[in-house]
């Protein structure tokens, strides 16, 4: 046989061999293709994070790949209808995107209410990331009172959203006080089926435990330590503001109202004019307050907390959570010195098992939004739980 004829031959047979060895190889590519589906969709949602927290901080902030992954985003003033009548709320819709799931934001005790920066650059970050964002405006809260007339209204603005997006439940997000309120508002058979995901930001399980820490500085932990851990003086007058009346005689409550509020308010040279209007007695209990030294109040904010225990208690999720029935996810700042992080780690225990999707208690976030600076790791950390709140809301 002569060379010329034998490769030939040779080269078929080399090519019979080879298909085998492709086709054992096909299902390490369809493999490798699934895995790689699969890193592209966990990592989509974690930039679409890195984004919304990047323009949370810096609303300013641009580059390409918070331009790959930002929507633009309108809002309108709208008026949602209530049992109590219409509720002023604001709604933020990503630009572009056909079909958006929703979003509930529920501000914390702030004077500005829906119109609070931070809460502003939140809902828009958001919406950025392509969830339409629902604000609603919480006069208690608004005007520092957590009280149960706030849970029908974020319950409502959950339903009202669902209605109007037409697109399943909505995700709610709590904020500071507004956590509490919010868990108790998915809890109510009438609210919850409207939720497809709850996030607490800086919430509180217990009120009265809450209010006992703002008046001590001392921290209640779940395994039955307490802990000194300086609370701001700003809690304990927000608690006073609530509770006037336990705290001054009748003939004071308008101007005690009056100087705290605008104390509250940040505007002290409002406030300290009107301390001459007042009662000695009333005088000094308002002197006490607006010049930080809680200690002098202590007793009489600890004995309120103590005749209010039952109304505190029907405000708390604690003891509260029979009917809840949503994924819940729970973030809290570790130096968070208004509502103490040890909350979280109550609510971590009290939250059903099966509803708890992930905790994270961390130095990249404060009490009401992330640090600028924080650790790579701490903030690696915060970027994948926020990617995965947004996983479930979409």
């Amino acid at each position: 046989m002569s060379m010329g004829a034998a490769q030939p031959e040779a080269q078929e047979v080399a090519s019979r061999d080879s298909k085998p060895r492709r086709r054992q190889l096909w299902p390490l590519w369809i493999l490798m293709l699934i895995l790689l589906g699969i890193a592209i969709y966990f990592l989509r949602f974690d930039l679409r994070s890195y984004a919304v927290l990047t323009h949370f901080t810096d609303p300013q902030a641009s580059g390409p790949l918070l331009r790959w992954e930002t929507h633009a985003v309108t809002s309108e003033e709208i008026s949602i209808p209530s049992a109590n009548g219409p509720v002023p709320a604001r709604l933020y819709i990503p630009v572009g995107v056909a079909h958006p799931h929703g979003m509930v934001a529920v501000h914390g005790i702030h004077h500005l209410g829906m119109d609070e920066p931070r809460l502003m650059s939140f809902s828009r970050a958001v919406a950025g990331s392509g969830l339409a964002v629902l604000t609603p405006q919480i006069d208690s809260l608004a005007d520092y009172h957590v009280d149960g007339a706030s849970i029908p209204i974020i319950g409502e603005s959950a339903a009202w959203l669902d209605q109007r997006l037409g697109n399943g439940p909505v995700t709610v997000t709590g904020i500071s006080f507004g956590g509490g309120l919010s868990l108790l508002a998915t809890c109510d058979p009438r609210y919850g089926p409207h939720v497809r995901a709850l996030v607490l930001m800086g919430a509180y399980d217990d009120l009265a435990r809450v209010s006992r820490f703002l008046a001590t500085s001392q921290e209640e932990l779940p395994d039955g330590r307490t802990v000194p851990y300086a609370a701001h003086d700003y809690g304990a007058s927000v608690f006073v503001y609530a509770h006037l009346d336990q705290f001054f005689p009748a003939g004071d409550l308008a101007v005690a109202h009056e100087a705290l509020r605008d104390w509250l308010w940040e505007h002290p040279e409002k406030a300290q004019p009107l301390l001459e209007k007042l009662s000695s007695q009333s005088r000094a209990t308002m002197d006490a307050l607006l010049n930080r030294r809680i200690e002098e109040v202590r007793p009489q904010i600890l004995s309120a907390i103590q005749i209010d225990e039952p109304e505190l208690e029907a405000i708390s999720p604690l003891g509260h959570l029979d009917n809840l029935h949503v994924p819940v996810y729970i973030l809290h700042g570790s130096a968070d010195n208004i509502i103490p992080p040890a909350e979280s780690l109550w609510l971590e225990k009290d939250v059903p098992r099966e509803d708890l999707r992930a905790v994270l208690i961390t130095g990249a976030f404060s009490h009401v939004d992330p640090e600028k600076h924080p650790p790579v790791l701490e903030e690696l950390r915060l970027v994948h739980f926020v990617g995965d709140v947004l996983r479930a809301a979409n």
